[in-house]
């Protein structure tokens, strides 16, 4: 496993506010949230970003989604309607090279990209 905050956090060597956890995916609390709620949803493997999908590890993505639907629901967000962004490469705004996914909600969220 790498050593990045995420791969750090899943092993339970930093702290976070777990909303989710199955065998795949674990989704935790934003610590800098831009909306009432803001939850970050990662793999349990090591991927870069989307970049790094391939025929191996591409069923990753149906766990995310199927994730995210649950902490949608879970977070009173599913209804209203949310985000689900991921950001790929320094010039898109990644800043943690760990695929993972940004469920935004509970706001008016208009048309700006965030």
């Amino acid at each position: 496993m790498e050593n990045c905050i995420f791969c750090k956090i899943i092993n339970r060597e930093i702290p976070s506010t777990i909303v989710y956890e199955d065998d795949k995916v674990l989704a935790f609390k934003d610590i800098n949230p831009v909306a009432p709620v803001h939850v970050l949803i990662i793999p349990k493997v090591h991927i870069k970003n989307v970049m790094d999908l391939n025929e191996q590890n591409l069923d990753i993505l149906k766990d995310i989604h199927l994730a995210a639907k649950k902490i949608a629901g879970e977070m009173g967000v599913a209804d209203k309607g949310f985000r689900l962004i991921t950001n790929c490469g320094e010039e898109a705004g990644q800043t943690v090279f760990h695929l993972h996914y940004h469920l935004i909600g509970g706001k008016e969220l208009g048309p700006k990209i965030i």
